[in-house]
């Protein structure tokens, strides 16, 4: 609609703000008139008209089988836009069109802003199926009117209102009519069945709505007023009741198609389910969290007894003990960074750069007097847990890797981690992750697929076994040793 608009109309930003409003409302239209909406906006030159929205409804049979956003008709073919436009009123004149072998009767609504009138909607009633009205379709008729007259004078939508109809009750989950003194003139059966699930033993026609469902609502104290008041139509809210084991949305929308309020339309639903199980949802992930928080601080309180033997180790003077040990607590150590970030989060992934930071300072504090600067290039991205864990533990074992080998007399040096996703819409996404330092470089037989300790045998245990990749280790072009990593990004879910 934005590019319509700004291609075909002089309308200002909040203009199409009001409109954008507008067609986020008007489904409550199209289904209490059993029709399909067409807005008609006047093009810059004011000889044709653009169409920019379409809403079909979810109670009757369309008149319009094909998309009609983006057609444009000359001035004068339709007088009805015409009168509606120049006069500024609602025109039902004329005899029904016929498409396709199927009677259509046109209404124009003028689209009022501000005094100015900025388009029309066409409202177009398949007459094929047309019956004597029951009670619901009168009522549902009666409110279209109204609402229709409310955006003729601008009334309609409310403005800082923003409707949401994927989350908003609908006019078929629950409907009730009220009139001015908030006194209930009809009920849908769907809207009588929520009230009775709340408690309500009578019927709701002749009781005023607002005492009725403050009584049916616990409460701690004085009555809700708000919600009497809410509940009576007196202001466009929304809000959920809880009763009797039983959640109930309400939304108020006030009639006024002459100014005064006649009465209010009352949208309801019944979404005990969803709470339900959005509350269970909710209950999962807290568990989760903490599972997470808990293994975290296990595996920190392991770390500080490693630690701490570490520390025993030394002062015997058994240095390879002390070595392996320490080796085991940043292990360790980078695990529990993972589960750290997984405590803080609502699913199991993660945000893998805040994790290799954390790594990379974690093993470049081992440098005597930080002689070895660690940083990152590129982006990793959200990873899942299964693949991050695996990912934190090999980071590890390579930075610690260069740390020793490349700068092993404490020379100053740097290592790189820099990492590239390739998501392709053709070809499986990867992660392609290199760490490059400018240290001393590989000896001239050594072996990647063999060669290494234990700290490289782990590497291509977890590259090549958990995370599906590929692991080389090759010396560098400018100097020093290039590890690479080869990932899958689909083997484990991984998303952008």
């Amino acid at each position: 609609m934005n590019d319509l608009v700004r291609q075909h109309t002089e309308l200002t930003d909040h203009d199409l703000d009001w409109l954008h409003l507008l067609v986020s409302e008007w489904q409550l239209l199209s289904d209490l008139s059993f029709a399909d909406l067409v807005l008609w906006l006047p093009t810059s030159d004011g000889t044709r008209y653009v169409s920019v929205a379409q809403m079909r409804p979810n109670t009757g049979p369309t008149s319009y089988q094909d998309d009609m956003v983006g057609h444009l008709v000359p001035r004068g073919r339709r007088p009805l836009l015409d009168v509606a436009l120049d006069e500024g009123r609602i025109v039902r004149e004329g005899d029904p069109e016929w498409r396709e072998e199927v009677p259509v009767r046109v209404e124009s609504i003028p689209v009022r802003r501000e005094g100015r009138v900025l388009g029309v909607i066409a409202r177009n009633t398949n007459l094929l199926t047309v019956r004597t009205p029951s009670r619901l379709e009168l009522t549902y008729l009666q409110s279209a009117s109204d609402l229709a007259q409310m955006i003729a004078g601008g009334a309609f939508p409310f403005p800082g209102q923003q409707g949401g109809m994927d989350r908003a009750p609908r006019v078929g989950d629950g409907f009730i009519r009220l009139d001015a003194e908030g006194v209930v003139q009809y009920a849908s059966p769907n809207a009588l069945s929520a009230y009775h699930r709340l408690g309500l033993a009578a019927d709701l026609v002749g009781l005023p709505l607002g005492p009725t469902t403050a009584d049916l609502a616990p409460t701690r104290g004085p009555v809700d007023e708000s919600l009497v008041k809410l509940a009576s139509g007196w202001a466009p809210r929304e809000a959920e009741i809880e009763g009797n084991d039983c959640v109930i949305q309400l939304r108020a929308i006030p009639l006024k198609p002459k100014g005064e309020r006649i009465g209010s339309l009352i949208l309801l639903r019944d979404v005990t389910e969803l709470r339900r199980r959005e509350r269970e949802l909710m209950t999962k992930d807290a568990t989760i969290r903490e599972i997470h928080h808990r293994v975290k601080n296990n595996l920190q309180t392991v770390a500080a007894l490693l630690r701490l033997q570490s520390r025993r180790i030394g002062a015997t003077g058994d240095s390879s003990a002390r070595a392996a040990l320490d080796e085991a607590v940043r292990r360790v150590g980078s695990i529990a960074i993972v589960h750290e970030t997984l405590s803080q989060n609502l699913d199991e992934r993660v945000e893998f750069d805040e994790i290799a930071d954390r790594v990379i300072t974690m093993v470049a504090e081992l440098a005597p007097d930080g002689r070895v600067i660690g940083r990152r290039t590129g982006r990793f991205g959200i990873l899942d847990a299964e693949t991050a864990t695996p990912l934190s533990m090999v980071l590890t074992e390579v930075l610690q890797n260069a740390l020793e080998h490349a700068f092993p007399s404490g020379e100053r040096g740097a290592i790189e981690v820099n990492a590239t996703r390739t998501d392709g819409t053709r070809e499986p996404g990867r992660l392609l992750v290199t760490v490059q330092d400018d240290g001393q470089g590989l000896p001239r037989t050594f072996n990647p697929r063999s060669d290494g300790n234990l700290g490289l045998q782990i590497v291509r245990t977890l590259v090549e076994g958990e995370l599906g990749g590929t692991f080389d280790m090759v010396p560098a072009q400018d100097g020093g040793t290039r590890v690479s990593l080869d990932l899958p990004l689909e083997r484990h879910g991984a998303k952008r």
